[in-house]
Formats: structure tokens, C-alpha cells, sequence
């Protein structure tokens, strides 16, 4: 496992300089998921405070966007994901992201080859942007406790989506609003119409 200040993490993103003191007073005050993974997309509380101002003027320079969370118990990979936009993950507790490359895709085939996959620690009050061509999912805690983890992407990403493409190349993958998934085989989401193209193991802590 590396660590998100090594220069390798460069390759999928880079470090943030952002007052996120607040955000973490906000999501420490929540009920703590027990079990499985919970996102909620956009959240009210978050959305108020000026962490979200400076996010949406500073970093997506003027688009609107949504700031959510993903919070729970995991140490999987189960699949991973991308947009066509930055993703803004803020680490409320230590966590691990596991990572890949979107050129790393066999679109031939939709498949993803999980030895591909690199697993970065991220310090509690790290606030990290994941580039468009990152691969990502749910983040993981080594030590089987409880994540929370801001999520901030444009708005509207990850709803349902407004128009169902034929399925037929890389529209196989698109799972919701700018959001294009892999899923593994293990995973469970082929019930719900993920492409299952990961092969290799389902990378765990």
C-alpha cells in the first residue's frame, strides 16, 4: 500500500488544499453505518457550508455540483467506475482507495484486468481530486472500521439516467448519469444490469 503523498499517486490525482474542518464536524456529529456501504449523492448540510462555495467556484471553476458522502464498512473492490469529470474524494477518517487506469481498459472486450489496481492510504482531513481517467469505487478501511468520505462531482452525476443508450460498446458500462462501471463477479451487481468485466481477484484489504 502507498501513501497518497507519494509521487506515484500523481499518476491518478493530487492533493488538495482545502479547509475541511468543518465538513468533518458535520459527519462525525452522523450515526455511524454498521454495516455495508451507503452514498448519498448530494446532502444539505454539506452543500451549506463554504467549503462547498470554494469548491464548485475554485475547483470545478463555476459548474454546479454536488457534495455527498460515502460512508460504511468495506474491503473490497467490487467494481470500479469513472466520469467524465474530476472526482473530489475528502477523507473525514483514514481510508484506502484503491486505484487504476482508464487506459488500462480492454474496450474490445469491456474488461479490466483487477492486478492493475494500486491501493493508496489517505490520511483522516486529506482532501484528494481524482482525474476523469482515474478508476475508483467504494474507499476501504484497513483495520475493518467505519470510512466516511466526502464525495463532491458535478451535479446530477450518478442519477438515474434521462436517455438508455443502445447497449453496444462502451454503453454496456453506463450504469448511471456520467458514470461508466465494472463490476466483478463477486460483487452482486449484476442484479442490478452492471457489466460484469473485472477478472482477476476482487482485490481485498
Amino acid at each position: 500500500m502507498k501513501n497518497v503523498n507519494d509521487t506515484s499517486f500523481q499518476l491518478y490525482g493530487r492533493i488538495l488544499d482545502l479547509d475541511v474542518h468543518e465538513f468533518i464536524e458535520v459527519i462525525e456529529k452522523r450515526k455511524a453505518v454498521e454495516s455495508g456501504v451507503v452514498y448519498t449523492p448530494t446532502d444539505e448540510a454539506f452543500e451549506s457550508l463554504a467549503l462547498c462555495k470554494t469548491l464548485c467556484n475554485e475547483v470545478y471553476g463555476g459548474l454546479p455540483i454536488e457534495f455527498g458522502h460515502c460512508s460504511g464498512r468495506n474491503q473490497q473492490l467490487n467494481a470500479v467506475e469513472y466520469h467524465r469529470s474530476s472526482e473530489i474524494d475528502i477523507a473525514a477518517t483514514d481510508l484506502v482507495l484503491m486505484l487504476g487506469r482508464q487506459q488500462d481498459i480492454d474496450y474490445k472486450t469491456n474488461t479490466y484486468n483487477t492486478k492493475n489496481i494500486e491501493l493508496f492510504f489517505v490520511p483522516k482531513g486529506t482532501a484528494v481530486e481524482l482525474y476523469a481517467t482515474t478508476l475508483h469505487y467504494a474507499p476501504c478501511r484497513a483495520d475493518g472500521k467505519e470510512f466516511r468520505c466526502g464525495v463532491v462531482l458535478p451535479k446530477g452525476t450518478n442519477e438515474a439516467l434521462a436517455v438508455v443508450s443502445e447497449k453496444q460498446g462502451e454503453n454496456k458500462l453506463l450504469f448511471a448519469a456520467n458514470k461508466w462501471l465494472i463490476a466483478h463477479k463477486a460483487s452482486g451487481l449484476e442484479q442490478c444490469g452492471a457489466c460484469i468485466g473485472l477478472r482477476g481477484e476482487n482485490v481485498s484489504l
